[in-house]
C-alpha cells in the first residue's frame, strides 16, 4: 500500500475550508474512486487527472486507487482540486517525494494535455488557507497576482503539470511557451461568468466618465446624493421620469472614497467567486455599482441557485452601490429580502445544499415613479391613473422597507432655466468627492476603537447616550415621535443623518438645524432655516 497527501480549499459561499486530498494505493483491479461528498464537475476530474498525467510523462499506476477528499461532510464542488488530486496521486505513486508537499496547498484545474487553467475564487481560497496556517500556495500562473495579494503567502504559479513535479523534485524547469501576446488565451474562458454581473460595473460609474455636472437643477436630490455618499445612508428618489434619478444614481460611485486594503480585498473576494473579477485586474479598488432589472427573481437578488447559494446582487454590491431602478416593479418578496441585509450588512441563505452567510454592506438607492404613468401629481401632466392604482403602486413598497431608508427626496421635473440656463449644472463629481472624504475622515476619527466605520452604521443607542445631539436639537424630531409620525428606528436614523450633516459642516456635533435638515430629507417636509450642506460651521 502508498499513500499520500495533498491540501486544497473547498469555498462555501466566499468562505474557504481547507481540504485534506488523500490518496491510496492497493493491489487489485485498476480503479479510481473519489469520495467526500464531490459534484459532478468535480467527479469528472478522475479523466482529467488521468489525463494530464500520462500526457506530463507521468505514468499512471495501474492499481486500485481511491481518493479521498476530508472533511468528507463538507460539499465540495469545482474544478480546482484537480491539481491538489494529482499532486497527491504522484506522491502516492512514487514519482513525488510525499515530503515536499506537506506544506503546500494546490489550486488549478488541469487540461487534458496536462496545462494548468485557472479557476474562480483563488483569492479567498489563499485567505482560508493563510488563515489556516499555510505559507505557500499554488496557483495557476494567470491567477498568481490575485493570490499574491494576501500578505504573509509565498505564491507559485505554475503553467503545466510538468513545471509542478519539476519544481517539487528539484529538476529542471521545463519552459511552457505562453500564449503568443495579443493572441486569444482560451484558458481565460472559465473566469468570467457571462451574465453573473447582473449589471456591475467596476468604474466610478457605469459610463466610465460620468460627472454630477450632467445633471441640471435638482438641489436637494444632489444635497441627499452628498449626504448619502458621506454617511452610507440608503436613499429613495421619487418623481416623474426624465427628472434624472438614473442619472444621479450613476454617478454616486464616483462620488464614493475609493476602497481601503481590507475593503478592496473583501469585494475582490466576492468578484472572484461569482466570476466578475476581469484577469488583468486582481484587485477591485473602486466601489461597485449593481443595477439589476427589475425583472430580477429574489434568488438573483440575495444569493441562491442550485447546491450551495451563489452571491446575488446584495453581495455583488458590497461596500458599494445597490441601485433599484423602478423599485415598485420588483416583486414584493424580492424587496422584503433586503430587510435583513440593509440592517446587519450580511445576508444568511439556506438552501438544500446547505447555509452560507454572504457579505452585503452595500449603499441602497431606490428610484420610482409615483404612478404607473409617472404622471401623478405633475401640474398639467394628464395623469389618468384612478386613485386606486396610485395607492396600490405606491403600496408596494412595503412599510418596513421604507422605514430602513434614511433619506427620501422628491425629484420634480426640471425646469427650462435649469436646463438650459447657463447656471443649470451643479458642481463636479471631484468637488462633491473631496467633501465626502473629509467627512468620512472626520467620522472614521470619532469612530476610532469602535466596530464602525461609518454614521450609518453606528447604534441609536450610541448615539442617544455616548454621542449626543446639541442642546434643543431634537425639539422637531420628539414632536415627530410624540404624533407618531416618526418610530424609534426612525429617530435613530434621522440622527446618524444628522451626525452626517455636522461633519460635512466641520461641526463637532449636530445641531438643530442638521437635525431639521436630517427630518426633511426623510419626510419631504422642510423644517426651519434651509441649510446648505458643505458649510462650515462655527
Amino acid at each position: 500500500m502508498a499513500f499520500a497527501r495533498a491540501c486544497s480549499v473547498a469555498l462555501v459561499g466566499v468562505e474557504g475550508v481547507l481540504v485534506e486530498v488523500q490518496a491510496d494505493l492497493e493491489r487489485g483491479v485498476p480503479a479510481f474512486a473519489l469520495v467526500g461528498l464531490p459534484d459532478k464537475s468535480l467527479v469528472e476530474s478522475r479523466d482529467r487527472v488521468r489525463a494530464a498525467m500520462v500526457n506530463s510523462g507521468a505514468e499512471w499506476p495501474q492499481m486500485k486507487l481511491t481518493v479521498g477528499l476530508s472533511p468528507a461532510s463538507v460539499p465540495k464542488g469545482g474544478s480546482g482540486f484537480d491539481l491538489a488530486i494529482a499532486t497527491a496521486v504522484l506522491g502516492a505513486s512514487g514519482r513525488i517525494d510525499p515530503g515536499a508537499m506537506a506544506d503546500l496547498v494546490l489550486i488549478g484545474e488541469l487540461g487534458l494535455d496536462g496545462r494548468v487553467r485557472p479557476v474562480r475564487g483563488v483569492l479567498p481560497a489563499v485567505l482560508a488557507a493563510a488563515a489556516a496556517g499555510y505559507r505557500q500556495v499554488v496557483v495557476p500562473e494567470q491567477t498568481a497576482g490575485e493570490a499574491a495579494l494576501v500578505p504573509g503567502v509565498s505564491v507559485l504559479g505554475v503553467r503545466s503539470l510538468r513545471q509542478l513535479i519539476a519544481v517539487l523534485n528539484d529538476e529542471p524547469v521545463p519552459d511552457e511557451a505562453p500564449a503568443p501576446e495579443g493572441s486569444p488565451d482560451s484558458s481565460l474562458a472559465g473566469l468570467m461568468v457571462p451574465g453573473a454581473g447582473l449589471g456591475t460595473g467596476l468604474g466610478a460609474s457605469p459610463g466610465g466618465c460620468a460627472d454630477l455636472a450632467d445633471v441640471a437643477g435638482q438641489h436637494m436630490a444632489r444635497t441627499a446624493l452628498e449626504v448619502a455618499a458621506a454617511g452610507g445612508h440608503h436613499l429613495m428618489l421619487h418623481g416623474p421620469p426624465g427628472a434624472g434619478k438614473t442619472m444621479l444614481a450613476e454617478r454616486l460611485p464616483g462620488v464614493l472614497p475609493p476602497l481601503t486594503q481590507e475593503e478592496a480585498l473583501e469585494v475582490t473576494a466576492v468578484h472572484s467567486v461569482a466570476g466578475i473579477l476581469p484577469p488583468d485586474q486582481p484587485l477591485v479598488r473602486t466601489a461597485p455599482y449593481c443595477a439589476p432589472h427589475h425583472s430580477a427573481t429574489m434568488p438573483s437578488l440575495v444569493g441562491g441557485g442550485n447546491g450551495l447559494p451563489r452571491p446575488g446582487a446584495v453581495s455583488l454590491a458590497h461596500r458599494g452601490v445597490l441601485f433599484l431602478d423602478e423599485a415598485p416593479e420588483f416583486s414584493a418578496k424580492s424587496l422584503d429580502a433586503l430587510r435583513q441585509p440593509l440592517e446587519s450588512g450580511h445576508v444568511v441563505v439556506a438552501r438544500s445544499g446547505g447555509v452560507v452567510r454572504l457579505p452585503a454592506r452595500f449603499l441602497l438607492i431606490l428610484a420610482a415613479n409615483p404612478c404607473p404613468c409617472g404622471r401623478h401629481a405633475v401640474n398639467g401632466a394628464g395623469c389618468e391613473c384612478p386613485p386606486s392604482v396610485v395607492r396600490r403602486y405606491q403600496a408596494r413598497l412595503s412599510g418596513p422597507l421604507l422605514d430602513r431608508i434614511d433619506l427620501r427626496v422628491g425629484v420634480g421635473p426640471v425646469s427650462r432655466s435649469d436646463l438650459l440656463g447657463p447656471g443649470g449644472g451643479g458642481e463636479p463629481t471631484a468637488a462633491v468627492a473631496a467633501r465626502v472624504l473629509a467627512a468620512r475622515g472626520r467620522a472614521r476619527s470619532r469612530l476610532t476603537g469602535t466596530p464602525w466605520r461609518v454614521n450609518s452604521e453606528v447604534p441609536g443607542y450610541e448615539l442617544r447616550t455616548r454621542w449626543r445631539a446639541g442642546p434643543g436639537a431634537l425639539s422637531a424630531a420628539e414632536r415627530d415621535m410624540e404624533r407618531g409620525l416618526l418610530t424609534a428606528r426612525g429617530l435613530d436614523r434621522v440622527l446618524r443623518v444628522a451626525w452626517t450633516l455636522a461633519d460635512l459642516a466641520d461641526r463637532d456635533r449636530p445641531e438643530k438645524t442638521d437635525v431639521d435638515l436630517a427630518l426633511a430629507l426623510r419626510t419631504g417636509v422642510a423644517r426651519g432655516t434651509p441649510q446648505r450642506v458643505g458649510t462650515r460651521g462655527r
